[in-house]
């Protein structure tokens, strides 16, 4: 990890150092488009077509039924995924939101009224290992919010199968369909629908490059399908003091790091903090991880930043804008408090960001890349959108119409002050007589 000093830097220099590395879509999207291209004019054909390609397998059937799958978990296994679905339950339900309704003046009435998203997609990585944790992360809230349609992707295995943890989880919050696929093609066949899978209004989940692509095209395509958010590489800042331990901010870092080789783990450390010593953590707990490889490309785009107080590791911090924060400093609380950008924090020497990775209850869908300056993660209104209703009695029309007439004027709309002026009109006519 590269060294610097805050104090030694230029605003420019600092503005560089927020910069993520490079991703450059041109010619991924060029790669992309024809796949997308593709699964909408042949549509299952091409779901078959492109997992034998990409993931050396024929599949018979491209979708399952969760619910025809009889699933055996391991109790330890079973446990865990259980106590984490409840912690996440608990959190989301929570925030369900009351409708709202103001009287913004006599007989004038407005409302905003929640209402699921009907049909969803939720993309689960493969990859190197099967993600239940994001499964959960997304079917949850979809199942809280109450959509309809809830439609699971996830590449198979060599053996044209899903991970059974996946299955169970699919069960659990009433998945529709489970697609066996991955990759640009598992978006298409979600976003344009296919003989087998249902067409979806919204994508969730995160992805590699190219499922990332596949979202950005498809939103602004004829699929009409929306996503959750931009998405980069998984990233971690963290805010240490000399009270911090080591071992811990080292195993923080590299929790991130592990996750691929374009992640990055940023360390923002006051003067009085050991950075050899964390230097040195670094060193001894990587050699002893399995995705050391991953893990070492990761740290050779990340850097430490040393600075002179908590308080400007927090300035930095939000000039950054992390995906995950976690501040391990005497003052945590205090500093949390300052947080105006970050995915979600992480608080205390206790609170790995593992802890919301699985099972705390927060989500851990969130925004990378710089996007938490204008991003939130996934929530419940993630699955949900707002629709607003006004009902105006006669009073409300006499005392407001006057006012929108006098706009549509302004804005020479005559339509507009026509729809009001004849209901007056109505009105003051059904009192004269």
């Amino acid at each position: 990890m590269k060294n610097y000093s805050l104090k030694t830097l230029t605003e420019a220099e600092i503005a560089n150092l927020c910069k993520r590395p490079k991703m450059d879509f041109t010619s991924v999207f060029g790669q992309v488009e024809p796949i997308l291209d593709d699964v909408e004019q042949s549509g299952d054909k091409a779901i078959r077509k492109y997992t034998r390609k990409f993931d050396g397998v024929d599949l018979n059937e491209i979708t399952v039924n969760p619910n025809d799958v009889s699933v055996t978990l391991e109790p330890k296994i079973q446990a865990a995924i259980d106590q984490a679905l409840n912690n996440i339950y608990l959190f989301h339900k929570h925030q369900t939101t009351m409708d709202l309704e103001v009287e913004t003046m006599p007989g004038v009435v407005c409302r905003r009224v929640a209402k699921p998203i009907e049909r969803v997609g939720l993309y689960i990585p493969g990859g190197t290992a099967p993600l239940p944790s994001t499964t959960m992360m997304l079917g949850v809230p979809a199942m809280i919010a109450g959509c309809s349609t809830i439609v699971i992707a996830t590449p198979p295995d060599k053996n044209g199968n899903v991970p059974e943890s996946i299955i169970y989880i699919a069960q659990k919050i009433g998945a529709e369909k489970i697609v066996k696929a991955g990759g640009a093609q598992a978006i298409a066949g979600m976003a344009f629908g296919t003989e087998s899978i249902p067409k979806v209004d919204k994508l969730f989940g995160p992805g590699n490059q190219y499922v990332t692509a596949a979202k950005m095209i498809l939103q602004n395509s004829e699929a009409m399908v929306s996503i959750d958010m931009p998405a980069g590489p998984s990233e971690v800042l963290v805010i240490a003091d000399k009270t911090a331990d080591p071992a811990f901010i080292a195993s923080d870092l590299l929790s991130q790091a592990e996750h691929g080789s374009d992640s990055q783990s940023v360390l923002v450390v006051t003067e009085d903090a050991d950075i050899r010593a964390i230097e040195k953590e670094v060193e001894s707990q990587l050699n002893e991880l399995p995705r050391k490889e991953f893990a070492e490309k990761a740290l050779e785009k990340s850097f430490i930043l040393t600075v002179e107080s908590s308080g400007e590791a927090m300035r930095f911090s939000n000039l950054y804008a992390p995906e995950h924060l976690i501040i391990n400093t005497a003052d945590a609380e205090e500093l949390a408090e300052k947080v105006t950008n970050a995915g979600s924090v992480f608080i205390g020497p206790w609170t790995p960001e593992s802890m919301g990775d699985y099972a705390s209850g927060t989500n851990h869908t969130l925004p990378t890349y710089g996007y938490a300056k204008m991003y939130s993660g996934v929530s419940l209104n993630s699955f949900q959108k707002f629709i607003t209703m006004q009902k105006i009695s006669e009073e409300g029309l006499q005392k407001l119409g006057p006012t929108v007439e006098t706009l549509a004027e302004i804005e020479g709309l005559q339509a507009h002050k026509n729809a009001v002026s004849l209901r007056l009109k109505k009105l003051s006519n059904d009192t004269d007589s």
